[in-house]
């Protein structure tokens, strides 16, 4: 598995999605291959894949620190470690400021398995960007 395999099968698939998203999926070459994918509809957020030997990840940035009420950040903190297990396939991060949203899939995992993750981790930032959304400037 590597992301142009997984590009190729995301481009292609169109209006024939079983999650009913398409896709547009971009390769970023550098140190580590990443695939940068779109969800029609919500472009603003989108999906970071890399493949590695044991796993794909795939990551979307939801915020920055600059964008939290300062007043607010330890609150926000709690809200995030309580919602972490209960959302499905997603859990949080932090990549130097930004906060994201992200999951794992084994590299066995097959295309099905990274379209369905795909859509519910952009389902997922949706939400939480929402549910956040009192803790945000």
């Amino acid at each position: 598995m590597n992301i142009h395999k997984i590009a190729d099968y995301l481009n292609t698939l169109a209006d024939d999605s079983d999650t009913g998203m398409v896709f547009d999926c971009q390769p970023i070459s550098g140190e580590v291959d990443v695939l940068q994918i779109s969800v029609f509809g919500r472009e603003e957020l989108p999906i970071f894949v890399s493949v590695t030997d044991d796993q794909i990840l795939c990551i979307t940035y939801l915020w920055g620190e600059e964008e939290v009420k300062s007043d607010k950040i330890n609150e926000m903190h709690v809200s995030m470690l309580e919602m972490n297990i209960p959302m499905p396939l997603s859990s949080f991060s932090k990549i130097g400021d930004k906060y994201v949203i992200f999951g794992a899939l084994a590299i066995s995992s097959t295309f099905d398995d990274i379209e369905h993750e795909l859509a519910v981790l952009s389902n997922n930032a949706l939400e939480i960007i929402d549910d956040m959304s009192d803790y945000l400037i």
